[in-house]
């Protein structure tokens, strides 16, 4: 029976993909199979031996330790495009927000004092303050064409705003999901020059970083909306403060709140509420219980954020799960100490993602425990493991 242990609360639709006759979901447990989680964020002391894969409940992973995970042949798992809905109603909604002024004029009615004739004066001649505009016609500039700007570029072409984007690295999917209307940005610069508003939507790496910062805030036009409902840290808030202070930019709507924005004029932040519905907690926790049974039961890899994409249906009596540096020779190795064994190689599929590389070996008979021990002592090797 695999154990598996929960970090946060996760949904049960999700927790019931994993069939309980086959898995216990235990919320301390010292030796799991695995870990699923939302935004806990991951120690290596919250990652024992027994853990053999780790599967996050959400796109981000900044919260996984995902290099040490790699050297120990631990695949760490994400769930891209479930919560895009959430998130891209949510970019909607600031736009909105701040075209609208709706935070500002809201928060002005809640303060009105006064008879039936005083309060109703008060509305009318304050609401002149909260004078906003409309979105048809509008510039959005998004960047980062993945699951979540892919729709929200979409939505917003269907308001009748102008769209715009950048991403050098959209994949074929995703292409195929962008509408023909969207315009395609030449380069980050030429995107942040011609946007009245500007949705961020990449992962926070090193790259992007601080993506947004004073140098690259004086590209923008006067007045411009940023939206940032994907990570905090890349954007400079330092350089979002002073630039809001001299007008540069209209507002800043996002989904981080932090003391250096907090009573800021022009700022909406939000809880991080973006996958903060329960369709979306559902979508992520299905998605993770299942991808995480595939690679359990199975070796199976998908949406992986450290190993290769691998499918291969199961056939012989049992399979080889192998996970080594990418360096010529594993196969053979592994391949020669088969042989040695009397062991057949039914089927045998291998694929590398940069460093590391996946092997899956289906054979005709039960692997013997000394036959993994030398697979495993091969210089490279980083996890073994036979599924029967």
């Amino acid at each position: 029976m695999y154990q598996i242990r929960t970090f946060n609360k996760i949904s049960s639709l999700g927790l019931d993909q994993l069939p309980k006759e086959r898995y216990k979901i235990l919320e301390d447990c010292s030796n799991p199979d695995g870990i699923i989680l939302r935004s806990h964020k991951l120690q290596n002391s919250d990652v024992p031996e027994s853990v053999l894969a780790i599967a996050r409940a959400g796109a981000g992973v900044n919260n996984v330790p995902v290099a040490e995970m790699t050297k120990l042949g631990i695949p760490v798992f994400n769930t891209p495009g479930a919560n895009a809905n959430a998130v891209k109603e949510l970019v909607l909604a600031g736009l909105l927000l701040s075209a609208r002024h709706i935070c500002e004029a809201w928060q002005y009615t809640t303060k009105l004092e006064g008879d039936s004739d005083e309060f109703h004066q008060a509305v009318e001649s304050g609401k002149k303050q909260f004078k906003g505009f409309e979105l048809p016609g509008r510039t959005l500039g998004v960047i980062g064409l993945g699951a979540i700007g892919v729709r929200v570029a979409n939505a917003a072409l269907a308001l009748g705003m102008r769209v715009i984007g950048f991403d050098p690295a959209i994949t074929v999917k995703r292409a195929w999901e962008l509408s023909a209307d969207v315009e395609q940005a030449s380069n980050l610069d030429a995107l942040l020059q011609e946007s009245d508003f500007i949705s961020m939507h990449v992962p926070l790496l090193d790259a992007t970083q601080a993506l947004i910062n004073e140098k690259r805030i004086k590209q923008f036009k006067t007045g411009c909306v940023l939206l940032n409902f994907a990570r905090g840290e890349i954007v400079d808030e330092q350089a979002i403060v002073a630039a809001l202070k001299a007008k540069q930019i209209g507002a800043y709507v996002c989904d981080f709140p932090s003391p250096s924005l907090q009573d800021q004029e022009n700022v909406i932040s939000l809880p991080h509420l973006g996958a903060s519905t329960v369709e979306a907690e559902d979508n992520c926790a299905v998605m993770a219980a299942q991808q995480l049974r595939e690679y359990l039961e199975h070796g199976q890899i998908s949406n992986s954020v450290n190993f290769p994409e691998i499918h291969l249906p199961r056939q012989g009596v049992a399979r080889i799960c192998i996970a080594n540096a990418n360096v010529p020779n594993m196969v053979g190795q592994v391949s020669t100490i088969l042989g040695q064994a009397n062991l057949n190689i039914v089927e045998m599929l291998n694929r590398s993602r940069q460093d590391i590389a996946y092997t899956l070996i289906d054979v005709d008979k039960d692997v013997p425990d000394n036959v993994v021990q030398h697979i495993q002592n091969i210089k490279g090797i980083l996890a073994t493991r036979v599924i029967t």
